[in-house]
């Protein structure tokens, strides 16, 4: 028995086994979903903290 799962773009019905786009339904969904991160609508969130250090380490000349 295939699970049937949901398209994390449009929602419709889809199932993992047999289907060369999953977890999407359709190459359009994967193509959405790719320009979607190309564009920045998805991040990635980063602790403040990481970020303070890298600014540091940038201002002390280090790499």
């Amino acid at each position: 028995m295939a699970r049937e799962l949901k398209c994390p773009i449009c929602g419709r019905p889809t199932f993992w086994k047999g289907n060369p786009y999953r977890p999407f339904c359709s190459e359009r969904c994967k193509l959405v979903d790719l320009d979607r991160w190309f564009s920045e609508e998805y991040r990635l969130s980063v602790p403040r903290d990481l970020w303070e250090d890298k600014e540091k380490e940038g201002e002390d000349g280090k790499v």
